[in-house]
């Protein structure tokens, strides 16, 4: 199991990726968080932005194919996506794969 995230600029982005990921089988489940203070590096100035975190539950197979959808459909010129690797139980691992076979 790998967990996928990024940051967008609103809920109905989030919303729209990961019902698009979801659709595609890309991932079993995904999680939007409100409420994220980014502040970042850009364009040779410290910016700070208001944002949404979404993230992804998904097998290592599936993470090219998801973050290539997550460019294809996110507004950012940049979007920042981060994965790792998880330990998880076997109950999990069985769904997970059901989810996204």
């Amino acid at each position: 199991m790998i967990h996928v995230t990024t940051t967008c600029p609103d809920t109905d982005t989030a919303r729209a990726i990961a019902r698009a990921a979801l659709g595609q089988r890309l991932a079993a489940c995904a999680n939007i968080l409100p409420g994220v203070i980014s502040l970042f590096h850009w364009q040779g100035r410290i910016e700070e932005e208001a944002e949404v975190q979404l993230s992804f539950k998904t097998r290592a197979a599936q993470g090219p194919a998801l973050v290539a959808l997550i460019e294809e459909l996110h507004p950012y010129d940049l979007p920042v996506i981060h994965w790792e690797e998880l330990a998880t139980t076997p109950g999990a691992t069985a769904w997970l794969d059901t989810e996204t076979g």
